[in-house]
């Protein structure tokens, strides 16, 4: 009897067992994988749209995101420069740590992405535009755009995908790069009087509509989104589909990108998946690019890998509340190795910077080259100058010697010492550096420890014993080794003998 009754114990816990196994399983297999769709727009300031500033470029399709999704207010890239910030975020790791990935026109070393990682638990990927880039992948080893394959369009995309298997899509804008669109100041609409001029601009009528034509390409990417949301719709995806909307660095204006400044290195975040995360949020946490890689593979059950040293923040879109989540997020750490060719030798301006509530401290490794490239050019600031026009820095070369635009001239081209520091609540612009007040001295003191404690446990070859030589890194762009003149550019700057001189071929 004892034995009857001890076999039948038995049956009934296996019973259970196997019914519960099979009720997780039933579950699981219900349980949808995201999908992940990403909207990139190129060299786009955090506080142009008009879901971070009422009084900015109205973007209404963004606005509606935003307003179901989370709004990052203290988002950041890696380095204010195209390819480098986007290696950050698919590599998930600080762009020194990438050796030529953290240079423009570099080539991208074969280390772990997370489009990759994805493919591999059965995503389908895919990109359209930009992705990783400007670049040569080739040259790392990859066989296609680190991003993933590339596409046309969505709907392209999108047919080849098997039904129901889980999909990552990266749409890059071109948008708000440059060339702005002829015109596009009078097509937005906006009215030249209203637009908020920061104050290390000249506020001239040039630079006025240099903005505005700037406001009416972010109009444009705007269109996208609402295109891309429709589209989502129409497939019967959006309930399960996680929306980003992000820039890779700041617009490319003077002291923007390629700054170690806001200007340069903030950006615009806004995630949505309302089926999960809870809406209509602003979160002040200070998170990175380089945290996409971590957090889409934990949204999809994957460990990152060891050598991803960005962090998560899953738990900060799960989250219900508004402001500071995670008490550890109050700084991000930024840097910047060489952007366009424009110093002799193809010399960098490297830098490295700490971005608190409260602070911006700058380390300028190199105070002796020219931050925005070397005179009469300087090419680091929109370089494409020497291709197109770029009214604001042809009205600020031009006009240097007048007594209201030689400070703000200095202020982007001029020579800078090896430490920066800003009082943000004081200077939000960053325009007055206090790094040699007495007063600061204690404060700049903590920063930089702060700075160099976190570069030397990420390995930065600037701060440990293991140097990489990003000045002697191939640049992949040709064309910028022997620039060609912009006749606009040379008439406005009287810069014919220079323009000579560099296409003689001496």
């Amino acid at each position: 009897m004892k034995s009857f009754t001890s076999f039948l114990l038995f049956l009934i816990v296996a019973f259970v067992f196997f019914t519960s196994c099979k009720q997780a399983s039933q579950e699981s297999a219900s349980r949808k994988m995201p999908n992940f769709l990403i909207l990139m727009s190129d060299n786009h300031s955090w506080n142009h749209l008009s879901c971070y500033d009422a009084e900015s470029v109205p973007t209404p399709n963004i606005d509606a995101v935003a307003k179901e999704g989370i709004r990052f207010t203290n988002a950041y890239c890696s380095v204010p420069s195209c390819s480098p910030a986007r290696a950050a975020m698919l590599a998930g790791q600080d762009a020194w740590r990438l050796q030529e990935a953290a240079n423009l026109w570099g080539s991208f070393p074969k280390v772990k992405v997370y489009t990759e990682m994805m493919e591999e638990i059965g995503y389908h990927v895919g990109i359209e535009g930009k992705g990783w880039g400007p670049g040569n992948a080739e040259a790392g080893g990859w066989a296609h755009n680190p991003g993933g394959e590339r596409y046309d369009s969505f709907e392209a995309f999108f047919n080849e995908a098997e039904k129901g298997k889980p999909w990552m899509y990266w749409y890059s804008s071109r948008d708000p790069h440059r060339p702005y669109r002829e015109g596009g100041w009078e097509k937005s609409g906006i009215d030249l009087a209203s637009i908020k001029v920061p104050p290390y601009l000249p506020d001239t009528e040039e630079v006025r509509k240099d903005i505005a034509d700037y406001f009416y390409e972010i109009q444009l990417f705007d269109q996208d989104v609402a295109s891309y949301m429709s589209l989502v719709g129409e497939m019967g995806q959006l309930e399960n589909t996680i929306i980003v909307i992000c820039s890779d660095n700041g617009w490319q204006m003077p002291r923007g990108l390629a700054n170690l400044y806001d200007f340069g290195l903030k950006i615009p975040l806004i995630i949505s998946w309302p089926d999960q995360f809870k809406g209509g949020r602003e979160v002040s946490d200070f998170v990175s690019l380089n945290d996409f890689a971590p957090t889409f593979l934990e949204l999809v059950g994957i460990a990152a890998p060891e050598e991803m040293n960005a962090k998560s923040f899953a738990d900060i879109l799960y989250a219900e509340e508004n402001g500071r989540i995670d008490d550890s997020r109050n700084f991000v750490v930024a840097g910047r190795e060489r952007h366009a060719f424009v110093r002799q030798g193809g010399t960098g301006y490297p830098g490295r910077a700490i971005r608190t509530d409260g602070y911006l401290y700058i380390k300028n490794y190199e105070p002796d080259r020219w931050p925005a490239g070397d005179p009469p050019l300087f090419g680091d600031v929109d370089a494409h100058m020497l291709h197109y026009p770029a009214p604001t820095k042809i009205y600020m070369l031009a006009n240097k010697n007048e007594a209201d635009v030689k400070p703000l001239f200095d202020l982007a081209f001029a020579k800078r010492p090896a430490e920066e520091l800003y009082d943000l609540s004081k200077d939000p612009y960053q325009l007055t550096n206090v790094a040699a007040l007495p007063e600061y001295a204690a404060l700049k003191q903590q920063l930089s420890d702060q700075l160099t404690k976190y570069l030397r446990e990420s390995g930065d070859p600037r701060e440990t014993e293991n140097p990489f030589d990003w000045d002697a890194a191939e640049y992949y762009q040709k064309r910028d080794l022997r620039p060609r003149p912009n006749k606009i550019a040379i008439e406005a700057l009287g810069l014919e003998e220079t323009y000579d001189y560099l296409n003689s071929g001496e």
